[in-house]
């Protein structure tokens, strides 16, 4: 058998994330469906968002203590193994508790969740210590990963209801699982790499008393709020907001969003090295903003101009999560894991406030999903003034580990 190398080891991670995009993306597909079948009501189906990544929260947490200890291999197939486990309980489970089938939803969606938390801690400091010339790069072209996997899931999903019926999805969750599984046997063979030799990463304590950490902590989180707000929703708010059918919804709504993010990504990784990352961020949250108010206020006349606001999001808000990692990684590069999986906990900290937030204001207003998403003007409002205001980007006392490799 042919020895593996480290772009086996990128290979899995790119797919890491493509199984990030299924739990991520696929049950959102399914909120009007959940809503029509089991009369579970918008609030709670943000709630099952909060469940989601209230769950990837607590993972992060302690993800920061437990996976330098267990090691990144067995943590990398467990993760995929409970992201594959939690996709079939969700095809199983709300019609095996048919008296609360919003219980069978949650439970689901916890399991599936702490996959997701793990992959999130995980993936990106690995792709980080993996041989790279351009680090900003490789990590930009990773995260794009996420997008064409949304791409994948919403068109393949929207493929099979139109053909099969979406009251059949249960058997799209069962073949959507396959992905992670598999991963997890490509995981137990790839070589692993740590972004930080052992004894030589910032302990916990002294990461926390960091202040530029603190600072990474709130731009992740906001870039969470951001991306999640639009993204969760987007087939939701295409279908009632802007009165377009499931399939046009699906397609022009995630979809749009996922495939401007992508491109995004990608143009990022390939010229973003010319780009000063605060500037991009600064760019991006700016961009991000006049999306949002496309989508919350494009008149009832010109629907399609909420279908341009959702794509100006996902082009915009592209960058600030990878981008804000590898600002990160380049301020803190002894941060290690534990950075990693704090940044991680507060972007998941971020995307749960985003999404629930969205369906707690639309029932508050009559189940209109505008009101919700106009939420979200605030987040890169004020991801803005956090980068043009908090000194980031200047010069300050050399923190621990610059000038190391990180390798």
């Amino acid at each position: 058998m042919k020895q593996l190398g480290a772009r086996h080891t990128v290979a899995a991670c790119y797919t890491g994330y493509v199984t990030q995009a299924i739990i991520g993306n696929f049950a959102p597909l399914l909120f009007v469906t959940f809503n029509q079948s089991y009369g579970v009501s918008l609030s709670l189906l943000g709630l099952m968002i909060t469940v989601n990544f209230g769950t990837q929260l607590l993972v992060d947490l302690l993800a920061a203590r437990f996976v330098d200890a267990i090691g990144y291999r067995p943590c990398m197939v467990a993760a995929h193994v409970f992201a594959g486990g939690g996709l079939i309980l969700l095809a199983v489970l709300p019609n095996a508790i048919a008296a609360a089938p919003a219980v069978g939803l949650f439970i689901a969606s916890a399991v599936y969740a702490v996959g997701g938390g793990l992959i999130e801690v995980l993936v990106s400091p690995v792709v980080e210590a993996c041989p790279s010339k351009n680090k900003k790069a490789a990590m930009s072209l990773l995260h794009s990963f996420y997008c064409w996997g949304q791409v994948a899931v919403v068109a393949l999903s929207t493929l099979f209801f139109s053909l099969a019926g979406i009251e059949n999805w249960a058997i799209l969750a069962c073949v959507w699982a396959a992905v992670p599984l598999l991963n997890a046997v490509y995981f137990s063979f790839v070589p692993m790499f740590r972004p930080v030799e052992e004894g030589q990463a910032m302990r916990l304590p002294q990461l926390l008393k960091t202040r530029a950490f603190w600072l990474f902590a709130v731009l992740v989180a906001c870039a969470g709020a951001a991306e999640l707000a639009v993204g969760q929703w987007a087939s939701a708010f295409a279908e009632e907001g802007l009165g377009v059918n499931k399939t046009l919804g699906d397609l022009l709504g995630p979809c749009l969003f996922a495939v401007c993010m992508g491109v995004a990504r990608v143009l990022f990784s390939l010229f973003g090295k010319r780009v000063p990352i605060r500037l991009a961020l600064l760019v991006a949250a700016v961009g991000c903003a006049g999306g949002y108010c496309l989508c919350a206020f494009a008149p009832a006349s010109a629907p399609w101009l909420g279908l341009v606001g959702c794509g100006m999001v996902g082009l915009f808000v592209a960058i600030m999560w990878p981008g804000t990692f590898s600002f990160a990684s380049e301020r803190l590069p002894a941060g290690g894991t534990a950075m990693f999986a704090l940044l991680a906990l507060a972007g998941d900290f971020g995307c749960t406030a985003g999404g629930s937030a969205v369906g707690a204001l639309s029932d508050a207003f009559g189940g209109n999903i505008r009101s919700g998403i106009a939420f979200g003007l605030a987040v890169p409002v004020f991801m803005f003034f956090v980068l043009l205001f908090s000194g980031i980007h200047k010069k300050q006392k050399p923190l621990l580990g610059e000038g190391q490799s990180g390798q």
